[in-house]
């Protein structure tokens, strides 16, 4: 039943229900209760040390380990070539041959020209026995010649025979000693003749193995264990002395082969792990390290040659595939903090986060601020503390001062936060405790 009271002003007549002007008991008593405020939430991460990584990707190729052409030493027509295009080789495989025909003819004169020089080295040694039969007659003569003189020249004092005679007997003597020079002259010019020949034929020896060895350069080996890459020359062919007959790979490993910018080299040193992904085996990835540094840059872009290295025992990876190359560089150990934990100014001087690119918000990392928890028994509030930052990465941020490892830090907030707020804890957030 509604309750009605008249107010009689001149002229006009108003009529109310529920005349009751004044609040209630009730409403006066609702009015009285205040509402408790609603706390926001945040989530908290313990501040830990650790190092930042940035990884930088760059395109390059396959190419195998070691890359090898097959070249003839020999002028002559290709007479067979084994191995196809990708088949695997051995190292010593014979691989291809050449007609050597031409080789084997200059091998036979030169073995005939030793033989014509042995046997003139045969005379010129009969000759030097010769002359040193000789020389024995000579000596013998002389001998013989000494002992006439010397029984003459008795006899001449005694007066058995003419002066003439004891003469004769000495020029006797002076012609048996100049035979006997004579002679052991000819001992010596036959001896030398001999040594010249020895050395012809020494040196028409090596000829015949120079040829036996050009002989054998009509059978083409290969050098390295490995696959055929490509072949140039096919049966029928005439090769030339440096024409190239076959290319060979090493592809028990793999290197690729990148370009970086000079002002990546200070954090690019051999022997550094890179992680490789191949687009033709998009499920794998695989690790290697930088094996080679060109020590000369591109005059004009600036960039760099680098190679890495990853192995390929199963062979499975080919020449000219297209890589992307990761090189993981790791920086100096700091305190680092996911980047949605830093509060920054912006243009209307009010904090916001840095949950997107730093240089779109122009940080100055030195005016950063991050809210610390602050525990008061059951209650819980945030302190803002400004910190400076160092290197942004992978959403990562490290803390250079103004933060200690171990403090909690708010990383994310249902709402705006204020310094000294009393805030309640989202139950993914961690405690210093439980990060012991």
């Amino acid at each position: 039943m509604f309750k009605y009271c008249s107010l009689l002003f001149p002229g006009l007549l108003f009529v109310t229900s529920g005349c009751n002007l004044l609040p209630s008991e009730n409403a006066q008593a609702d009015s009285s209760l205040e509402q408790p405020a609603r706390l926001v939430a945040v989530d908290v991460k313990v501040a830990r040390l650790g190092s930042l990584t940035n990884e930088i990707e760059y395109i390059g190729t396959t190419f195998p380990l070691r890359e090898i052409t097959l070249r003839s030493r020999i002028e002559g027509q290709i007479l067979n070539v084994i191995p196809g295009m990708g088949d695997r080789v051995e190292q010593g495989e014979i691989l291809a041959r050449i007609d050597n025909l031409i080789t084997e003819s200059a091998v036979v004169e030169a073995q005939a020209e030793v033989a014509a020089l042995q046997s003139e080295v045969a005379s010129l040694e009969a000759s030097v026995n010769e002359a040193l039969a000789q020389v024995q007659q000579a000596e013998l003569e002389l001998r013989q010649a000494h002992s006439d003189a010397a029984r003459n020249e008795e006899l001449l004092q005694e007066g058995a025979i003419a002066e003439q005679t004891a003469e004769i007997t000495r020029t006797a003597v002076g012609t048996a000693e100049q035979a006997l020079q004579s002679a052991r002259q000819q001992v010596v010019n036959r001896s030398e003749a001999v040594v010249a020949a020895q050395r012809r034929v020494a040196a028409q020896e090596a000829l015949v193995a120079q040829e036996k060895q050009r002989k054998s350069f009509a059978i083409l080996n290969s050098p390295v264990a490995g696959s055929v890459i490509e072949r140039i020359l096919e049966p029928g062919d005439l090769a030339q002395s440096g024409s190239e007959v076959l290319r060979l790979g090493d592809f028990s490993q793999i290197k690729i082969r990148v370009e970086i910018p000079e002002r990546e080299l200070a954090n690019i040193r051999r022997g550094q792990a890179a992680t490789v992904k191949l687009d033709a085996f998009p499920e794998q990835t695989f690790t290697g390290t930088v094996s080679r540094i060109s020590p000369a840059a591109d005059s004009t872009a600036r960039l760099i040659p680098v190679e890495v290295t990853i192995p390929n025992g199963d062979r499975r990876i080919v020449q000219g595939l297209l890589a992307r190359v990761n090189f993981t560089t790791q920086r100096v150990q700091n305190i680092v903090v996911p980047e949605t934990a830093i509060q920054v100014a912006t243009q209307s001087n009010q904090p916001q986060n840095v949950n997107f690119n730093k240089s779109e918000l122009k940080v100055d990392p030195d005016q950063a601020t991050i809210f610390v928890i602050q525990r008061e028994g059951e209650q819980v509030r945030v302190v803002q503390r400004q910190v400076q930052l160092g290197e942004w990465s992978n959403s990562q941020v490290a803390i250079i001062s103004g933060l200690e490892p171990g403090e909690e830090i708010v990383v994310r907030s249902s709402g705006r936060l204020e310094d000294g707020e009393q805030v309640r804890l989202s139950f993914i957030s961690e405690s210093a405790e439980s990060a012991i």
